[in-house]
């Protein structure tokens, strides 16, 4: 009975530990630098290591990764990268990174062709066409700290070599335009009056 007890209770914090909240440090990482700055940089890791950016923002990013490890086995990692200040006026950025891992395997199916006969109706033979298609079989969070530590590490490497960002258009909108200065009205000077004299 003791050991039923114990097997139930480690098969039910299996099924649970995933949905806990803890205390780690995983996926997130604190960089000197704004935010724009810091999501650059991060986009900049991503790129170096074959991800093509699907969503790009001054503040969040998503990149994908295709790759096959098995013959009939596909997988994407899908990476989300938000950048969010401190605080306001601070300058260093907390980035937070997520990656999600899809796979999908292929499957066979096969096609049976049918003809019609006067006599008996409808006929299936088992001779015709093979579909193959991708199905998604598994879909989960990385958890390993490990991969995080390595993003993480690609980020301060090209923090350094990124230049200043320029604002956006819509920081662009938030600054008030000076009005143009008017100028003095001038006065003009009528021309002078010229008086021709008859002669007499």
């Amino acid at each position: 009975m003791a050991t039923l007890s114990a097997c139930s209770t480690t098969s039910k914090h299996a099924g649970t530990q995933h949905e806990e909240f803890g205390a780690t440090g995983a996926f997130t990482r604190s960089f000197p630098g704004s935010e724009k700055t810091a999501c650059e940089s991060a986009r900049r890791a991503l790129l170096s290591q074959g991800y093509v950016i699907s969503d790009w923002k001054p503040s969040a990013l998503k990149g994908r990764r295709k790759y096959q490890p098995d013959v009939d086995v596909h997988a994407e990692i899908e990476f989300n990268v938000v950048c969010v200040a401190d605080s306001k006026g601070s300058n260093s950025t907390t980035v937070f990174a997520n990656a999600i891992r899809d796979r999908y395997s292929l499957k066979k199916s096969n096609t049976s062709a049918s003809i019609g006969v006067s006599a008996i109706g409808s006929v299936s033979l088992p001779f015709g066409s093979t579909d193959d298609a991708l199905v998604k079989v598994a879909s989960e969070t990385i958890p390993t700290g490990q991969f995080y530590e390595q993003f993480f590490e690609l980020v301060e490497r090209y923090l350094d070599s990124v230049p200043y960002m320029p604002d956006t258009e819509e920081d662009k909108k938030t600054v008030a335009t000076p009005a143009p200065a008017t100028q003095a009205a001038t006065p003009v000077t009528p021309p002078e009056t010229v008086v021709k004299q008859s002669d007499e």
